[in-house]
C-alpha cells in the first residue's frame, strides 16, 4: 500500500493542525493505521493507532486528550487532529499501515513520505 501524508506546518502554541494520509494500492480496510514521529536527533516514537475498523484507538502518554486519530475507510484515508499544540510536539510525522493493533515502529511494513508539523511562537 502507498501512503501520501499532508497537512503539516507551523503553527503557534496552543493551536491545532489537522494531519490526513491517503492510502492507494491496497484494500486500506485490511491495515491498522498509525501516525509516529520523529524529532531532530530522536529516534521515530509512536503517536497512535487506529484498528481496521475504526472502533479502536490508542495512544501514547504525551498526547492523550489533545489528539485524535481517525479513518474513512471509504475514503481511504486517516487523519490526526492535533489540538493544543506544545513545541515538544514539534517533528516530522509519518503514518504507517501495520497489519497488526500495535504500537511498535518495527511492526508497520508501510510507510509515508512524512509531513513536518512546527509549534513555536
Amino acid at each position: 500500500v502507498q501512503l501520501q501524508a499532508f497537512g503539516g506546518g507551523l503553527v503557534q502554541p496552543g493551536g491545532s493542525l489537522r494531519l490526513s494520509c491517503a492510502a492507494s494500492g491496497r484494500t486500506f480496510g485490511d491495515y491498522v493505521m498509525g501516525w509516529f514521529r520523529q524529532a531532530p536527533g530522536k529516534e521515530r516514537e509512536f503517536v497512535a493507532a487506529i484498528s481496521w475498523s475504526g472502533h479502536n484507538t490508542d495512544y501514547s502518554r504525551s498526547v492523550l486528550g489533545r489528539f485524535t486519530i481517525s479513518r474513512d475507510n471509504a475514503k481511504n484515508t486517516v487523519s490526526l487532529q492535533m489540538n493544543s499544540l506544545k513545541p515538544e510536539d514539534t517533528a516530522v510525522y509519518y503514518c504507517a499501515a501495520s497489519g497488526q493493533f500495535t504500537m511498535r515502529v518495527r511492526s508497520y511494513d508501510y510507510w509515508g513520505q512524512g509531513t513536518e508539523v512546527t509549534v513555536s511562537s
